[in-house]
């Protein structure tokens, strides 16, 4: 079975869109092939710096004939008094047969004309001809740019383009403007370990050939090279090194033949802060740092690059690194001392001049929401005088360090280098460690601040921007999210229940819009529906997919078109998320199952009634006198003793006792329902049928101060 090869040529492409582009072809190309009906063994999609390339072997050498039953016009208007009319004639010939071939049968809907239409496999190699510049021109990827003086864009300029079948070249040719390539088995090697054109006998010598020219085209094969390189040259200079994966993946796409680079550096730079010193290495000129030891952080004054170049000419490579890493340590310790020279305060009035947003003002008067906000917060959390200065003392000092020569420098460093400015400058620990935490997290895998003040001053400072921002209109909208506010409100709500802080969303969003909204002259009544709105996706989501929780146990926590669920979610962020983990919890070991019936039963005739959702005691709601039944009686009792469980249930939110309370009532709703005993609910008394509603409304009542029962679908 025919194997095919494909290689576009290039000047060296950036290592971002080198990734994007593997991963990309590595999901489009099987489904272009399945689309087109062609099957395959394997699809090895390679890339180096110079090259996009695919390897697929398993190939049909032509597609299999294809019987497909075509629906037409129905037959009356395909044909009258059996004569066929032009609808019947335009049918046939676009599906290009004879009036002979059309058949009538019934459907559904009535007889319709169809037609059994058999389509002959093609020739793969024709096919591929025609994917290939699809596959090549439809990768996406950010700046790209003319190669020629036609419209075509690409990453970088297209010089060679190689396409094998089995060893016959497939005739294939790019064409831009006045440019042209066209293909044929000359590749080319290392553009310095071998300059030399490479001749590919067949699609299957790909790799062999290539390594030939010191070019290992396998991206997994280079990861894994350079992080043997790198951690044996570490190990020799008894050092320890950390592989970023950030930092891995880019190398790996920066380099064909992989070879390791010792540098050094003068000692002086090791009393610059390691953050300092490492942000250097690993974000700006991609060196992989040389720590003592795993447990002890502390750097020793060499690094480790990965070249692309001569490894017989290391030592020049070298000599040309420790120049350039000198030079930008030297910026950062000059930058330091300045920095220090001055108290982390004295830098707010810098705020000023610089802007958020061009509809917002300046940071410092972000700042100043902040302070606000946290203000809300702690009182919210009642909190001591002590938790209440250092958290008012870290919002005001939260930006300071983004006016500060390093920070301006090295962006990566904000909140890192405020931290220590605010050690420097006298302020507490507890201040400056929530200077660094409240940018906490800062990706999905980041880890969450630890400190009351860190989480309080995060919270405050993510509720502005989604305020602000929402409050300016710009709200996110399919996968554009400009200002990151889908990750802000994630933010807000981990934090709040990893530190477990007993806040009121709903509360602070209402205060926080009305304050923007007096002073942007804006509605603040649509402002927090939209933000209320907003965050009840986001706790969806996050219970779905990062707590796990099944999707109807969230809608029955969350309601459908409840308010009252709505509302309480937002009230109060811990109790929706312990009563999605206990449902998922009784439903896993089975005790939903024992409650499910009797309460839905219950739920589904209760709203028959007109009784108040939030009624629970049954002595003031339900009249004896009126029961002509035991199992009335015995439901009534039941009830008054399911009261104060429900009530301990939901000032500790303790669900077990509650639903311990449900368990114990359901032999007895049982017997209501069913039995010698059994009642007719919808009474032709209206007092009576009324009566025995209320019983079953307040069962509901109690069950949904878990969760909503209608929206648990039952053996999900």
């Amino acid at each position: 079975m025919p194997g095919f090869l494909l290689e576009v040529g290039t000047e060296e492409l950036p290592a971002s869109f080198l990734s994007g582009a593997i991963t990309q072809w590595r999901s489009r190309i099987p489904q272009s092939l399945a689309a087109n009906s062609l099957a395959s063994e394997s699809v090895e999609v390679y890339g180096t710096p110079r090259r996009l390339a695919v390897l697929i072997t398993g190939l049909p050498s032509q597609q299999q004939d294809r019987e497909e039953e075509i629906k037409g016009p129905p037959a009356q208007a395909a044909f009258k008094d059996g004569q066929p009319t032009q609808a019947a004639v335009g049918f046939a010939k676009r599906q290009g047969v004879e009036l002979e071939a059309l058949e009538v049968r019934p459907t559904d809907k009535g007889e319709f004309v169809f037609v059994q239409k058999k389509t002959p496999g093609r020739p793969v190699a024709d096919i591929l001809t025609e994917l290939v510049p699809e596959w090549i021109y439809n990768l996406e990827g950010k700046r790209l740019m003319r190669w020629g003086d036609g419209d075509v864009r690409f990453s970088r300029p297209i010089r060679w383009l190689v396409a094998l079948l089995d060893e016959a070249i497939l005739s294939i040719e790019l064409v831009n403007g006045s440019l042209s390539v066209k293909s044929d088995r000359i590749s080319y090697g290392h553009r310095v370990l071998h300059p030399e054109p490479l001749t590919i006998p067949q699609a299957s010598d790909y790799v062999n050939t290539l390594r030939s020219g010191y070019v290992a085209v396998d991206a997994k094969e280079r990861t894994a090279t350079i992080q043997e390189q790198v951690q044996a040259t570490v190990h020799k200079l008894d050092g320890y090194t950390e592989l970023y994966p950030d930092l891995l993946e880019e190398v790996t796409n920066l380099v064909e033949w992989p070879s390791p680079v010792v540098g050094k550096f003068e000692s002086e730079f090791l009393n610059l802060p390691t953050e300092v010193t490492t942000t250097v290495m690993v974000s700006h000129q991609r060196y992989f740092p040389v720590f003592k030891t795993s447990d002890n952080k502390e750097l020793l004054p060499y690094f480790v690059t990965v070249s692309n170049g001569d490894p017989s000419k290391s030592a020049t490579i070298a000599a040309g690194n420790e120049k350039v890493i000198r030079a930008r340590l030297a910026d950062g310790q000059f930058f330091y001392k300045t920095d220090l020279s001055k108290s982390l305060e004295s830098y707010l009035p810098q705020l000023e001049t610089v802007t958020f947003q061009e509809d917002l003002g300046s940071l410092r008067a972000k700042v100043e929401r902040i302070v606000k906000i946290a203000g809300q917060i702690t009182s919210q959390l009642q909190l001591k005088e002590g938790d209440n200065q250092n958290i008012h003392r870290a919002a005001l000092l939260c930006k300071a360090d983004l006016v500060t020569q390093m920070v301006f420098e090295f962006p990566e460093l904000q909140g890192i280098m405020g931290q220590k400015y605010a050690v420097a400058s006298g302020e507490s620990p507890e201040v400056a460690t929530a200077i660094f935490e409240h940018y906490l997290p800062r990706g999905a895998d980041d880890i969450l601040p630890e400190t009351l003040t860190g989480q309080v001053v995060g919270l405050a400072d993510r509720l502005d921007t989604l305020v602000s921002i929402f409050g300016l209109g710009l709200i996110p909208s399919g996968s554009s999210d400009p200002f990151a506010l889908r990750r802000a409100a994630n933010a807000i709500v981990n934090i709040t229940w990893a530190a477990n802080l007993q806040i009121n969303l709903a509360t602070l969003l209402q205060q926080i819009a009305a304050d923007f909204a007096a002073q942007y002259n804006k509605d603040a009544a649509q402002l927090t529906t939209a933000l209320n709105e907003f965050f009840l996706q986001r706790i969806r989501t996050l219970l779905q997919e990062e707590k796990q929780i099944d999707y109807d146990l969230v809608n029955a926590v969350l309601g459908e078109n409840d308010p009252e669920y709505t509302e309480r979610a937002l009230q109060d962020l811990l109790d929706v998320r312990d009563r999605a983990l206990y449902l998922q919890q009784i439903r896993r070991d089975g005790t939903l199952d024992k409650i499910y019936e009797t309460v839905n039963r219950s739920t589904r005739l209760a709203a028959q009634g007109d009784l108040d959702t939030a009624q629970l005691d049954p002595t003031s709601v339900v009249n004896p006198q009126l029961f002509q039944k035991p199992s009335e009686s015995a439901f009534y009792d039941a009830l008054v003793q399911l009261v104060p469980q429900t009530q301990a249930a939901q000032q500790s939110r303790n669900y077990q006792l509650l639903v311990a309370g449900l368990a114990n009532i359901a032999p007895t709703v049982s017997k209501f329902f069913d039995g010698p005993d059994s009642v007719l609910v919808i009474d032709p008394d209206p007092d009576i049928k009324r009566n025995r509603l209320h019983l079953l409304g307040l069962l509901r009542n109690h069950a949904r101060v878990l969760a909503d029962f209608g929206a648990i679908v039952k053996n999900l």
